[in-house]
């Protein structure tokens, strides 16, 4: 019987050598990042894809697709990129998390009349939930990094993407195709514009692919651990 328990352990470790941000990684990382603040800026301060009537669809919802997309076929495609990502500290990717407590907002803005209720709710207290268990899987990945190839961790970062998806349903749901879902004409329009339209058109990729990376990631950790069981 073999003993695989050491290479068992060593597919926990929550961070990789081929993961490391040296300067030239951390320039290109941060003009990425500051590329996609720019656009998110300029679509929603122009206007550009604000919906010029009510739909199910809306046009903003290009912004939210595009990056993840982009990172996906970078993910499939460019076996350096894959195992760069693949080599991110697990505990820096659910820390990333804390900040859905910024979903805040949207309660704020509900108490000001400017989001309907049906969307601001769900994404409001969504965002707030996701980012207080941040909390909670974050101090379990601190006291053991074996934690990462947990069920909870799994279900956390499948609960992030989860939240995302009922609010951007929300959100479209609200946009006024449907009157009967909205009250004195307040819609989820404002997401289409300056500076609401940070959330869809910057935050929400940013966070999905911080999820995306850490499920990733999870999988490889399944693997590797299934690879290493003794056997007869």
């Amino acid at each position: 019987m073999t003993d695989g328990s050491d290479n068992t352990a060593d597919s926990y470790e929550v961070t990789g050598g081929d993961g490391r941000w040296c300067a030239k990684r951390a320039t290109l990382g941060l003009a990425v990042v500051a590329f996609f603040f720019l656009l998110a800026y300029l679509v929603g301060s122009k206007g550009w894809l604000a919906s010029a009537e009510p739909s199910l669809m809306s046009p903003i919802a290009l912004t939210v697709v595009g990056p993840i997309l982009l990172f996906l076929l970078a993910f499939a495609f460019l076996a350096r990129f894959r195992r760069f990502m693949l080599a991110q500290d697990l505990r820096m990717l659910t820390a990333l998390q804390l900040w859905r407590v910024i979903g805040f907002a949207f309660l704020l803005v509900l108490a000001l009349d400017g989001l309907p209720p049906i969307f601001a709710w769900p994404a409001g207290l969504g965002d707030l939930a996701i980012g207080f268990a941040a909390a909670v899987v974050l101090s379990r990945l601190l006291a053991n990094p074996r934690f990462a190839g947990h069920g909870g961790f799994l279900a956390f970062h499948l609960l992030g993407l989860m939240d995302f998806v009922v609010a951007i349903v929300a959100a479209n749901l609200t946009s006024g195709v449907l009157p009967g879902l909205v009250s004195g004409g307040i819609t989820s329009a404002p997401l289409e514009v300056w500076p609401l339209n940070v959330f869809p058109s910057f935050l929400v990729p940013f966070f999905v692919i911080a999820h995306l990376i850490a499920l990733f990631q999870f999988i490889q950790i399944r693997r590797s651990t299934i690879r290493h069981q003794p056997t007869a």
